[in-house]
């Protein structure tokens, strides 16, 4: 659970303390982590099988579907979201109730609030799905989970920017215009990088160009990279706050 930093826990024993800066940098260090070992371990050691297409050009770079499907790539990768995917779902809830604390008289806002829940629950559903079902295994379980992911993380980026410019419109916390002003162009250069990546993509197979798929794999990658920084910015939106772990005293009775 989320705690102020005077919160008092006396009616709990305490077992786990830890700043949130700390839990959020934690949280997302797991997939950027494992996605640059995964990269330069295919790059490495498959690099024929990762840079492999079916236009057979020059490609000098995996997609990440084909840096996360090898072995051991796969499984430093499933590690790595499987262990940050459960932190991710406590965020979500943590900044529903924070937005239900400051919208509480503001209808659309607390509807908005209720999107960015349900866009978070399935982006990080998403991300599961498409991680744990590799796209050689059951392809049209790994589209899927794909599709979820990015449409997902577009819409809650996007709810995510407007619930933080009416919060910067009615406060004067710089720490929360900062983090207003950092997912603001953060949600630019990621869905312009999608964007970009969308036409690589369509052009390589239209024309089957040496190089041009390595230029999809680079924008898929800063897609990946700047939806991981997206969600960086709550060091900023919880940078007060604890997730404290307690359980109630032996001799505590119901």
């Amino acid at each position: 659970m989320l705690q102020g930093p005077y919160s008092s826990l006396d009616r709990d024993r305490l077992l786990i303390r830890l700043p949130f800066k700390s839990f959020a940098v934690g949280t997302v260090l797991l997939p950027v982590t494992g996605f640059i070992a995964c990269i330069f371990i295919s790059l490495w050691y498959h690099y024929e099988d990762a840079t492999y297409t079916h236009c057979k050009v020059s490609n000098y770079l995996p997609s990440i579907s084909s840096a996360i499907s090898g072995v051991p790539e796969r499984y430093i990768w499933r590690g790595c979201i499987g262990l940050h995917s459960a932190p991710r779902y406590l965020v979500a809830f943590a900044y529903f109730s924070f937005y239900r604390s400051r919208f509480a008289n503001r209808l659309r806002e607390l509807l908005l609030s209720g999107l960015a829940l349900l866009c978070s629950l399935g982006e990080n559903t998403g991300l599961v799905m498409l991680t744990y079902v590799s796209s050689t295994e059951t392809y049209s379980v790994h589209k899927y989970g794909f599709i979820t992911f990015i449409g997902s993380s577009l819409v809650h980026m996007l709810t995510t920017c407007w619930l933080w410019y009416v919060i910067k419109r009615h406060y004067v916390n710089p720490e929360e215009v900062t983090s207003y002003r950092w997912k603001l162009r953060l949600f630019l250069f990621n869905i312009s990088c999608f964007v970009i990546a969308a036409y690589f993509f369509r052009r390589h197979n239209k024309y089957c160009e040496a190089g041009i798929y390595s230029l999809f794999a680079a924008f898929e990658y800063l897609v990946v990279f700047s939806n991981m920084a997206f969600h960086m910015t709550a060091f900023w939106d919880f940078g007060s706050k604890e997730v404290t772990v307690a359980t109630p005293p032996e001799d505590k009775r119901y």
